[in-house]
Formats: C-alpha cells, structure tokens, sequence
C-alpha cells in the first residue's frame, strides 16, 4: 500500500456510496487509475466488503456480550473448532467468533434484545455437544469502535492521507 492506496480507502472509508468519478476529482488522479487501484485492493483482500454496516443497537439488539468458549479436547466424533464454528455460524446473533490461544478455545462475540434474551442465546450456543463450559463478559459500552482506517494509515506510512 501507498499513498495513495491509502487515501483512496480513507476517502471511501468515509463515504462509502461515493462513485468511482468522483473519488478520482477529488484525489487528483484518473478514473482509471481509481479503478484500477479499488480492484486491486480487493483482489488483494485489503477491501473485503461494500455493503452497509449495520448496527445491532438500531435494529433491536443492544445487548453485546462475548462469550469464552470451552471446547471439548480429543473427540475426533464431535469435529472439534469446526463443528462448533458451523454450529455458530448458524445462530444469528453470533456476530464473529474466533479460536484463541489462553483461557478458553473459543470467543463469540453475541447480541441479543435484552439481558433475558441472552440467556437464550446462551442456551442456544451451549446447545453444541462439542462445547463443555461458556463463560460470559456483557459488554456495558463501545468505546471504541470497531475501525480499520487508523490500521490503513499507518500501513501506508501516514497518520492522515491530506
């Protein structure tokens, strides 16, 4: 990434219904050039999406909590990280999960529509026969957001793409 890679993600970052024409006006550069750029970006999988971000709170579910999960060890049968990944991946308000190294195997981070609801989903995860414990952390406010620009500017070498 340069420069320009990275004023280009700032700009769409910031606006991201933002047309390809008027990215190049406003940096100074062809169109084609912006194109060309954004395309390969993505196929690099720097850009990994275009659609809207949504936010849990505005659609009903202002409960977030994370979940640390206890996955049962050396049960070939039970299919282990992927079969309770698949399992998750199938609950809705299982927003992102990842396998970690420390206490516990697994974090899921889940919404819910209030603290009774996140008992259910709760249940709703301990249903995996492959999970032996969960323990849970409510999140009581974001702090910071999740945010990737910061990261873009600082891999292009800039703390601001002027």
């Amino acid at each position: 990434m340069d420069a320009i890679d990275g004023r280009l993600i700032d700009l769409f970052a910031t606006e991201p219904r933002l047309g390809v024409l008027e990215a190049s006006r406003r940096l100074g550069i062809a169109r084609g050039t912006v194109q060309a750029r954004l395309d390969k970006l993505v196929s690099a999988g720097v850009i990994t999406g275009w659609g809207p971000d949504l936010s849990p709170e505005a659609i009903g579910f202002p409960v977030t909590a994370f979940l640390t999960l206890e996955i049962r060890q050396g049960s070939a049968d039970r299919g282990g990280h992927d079969a309770v990944a698949a399992h998750l991946a199938g609950i809705p308000e299982v927003l992102e999960a990842y396998t970690i190294t420390g206490a516990g195997d697994m974090w899921a981070r889940v919404v819910a529509r209030s603290n009774a609801d996140l008992q259910r989903v709760i249940d709703l995860v301990l249903t995996e026969p492959g999970i032996d414990r969960s323990t849970t952390v409510i999140a009581l406010a974001t702090q910071i957001p999740y945010r990737v620009v910061p990261l873009a500017r600082a891999a292009a070498g800039s703390t601001t793409f002027d």
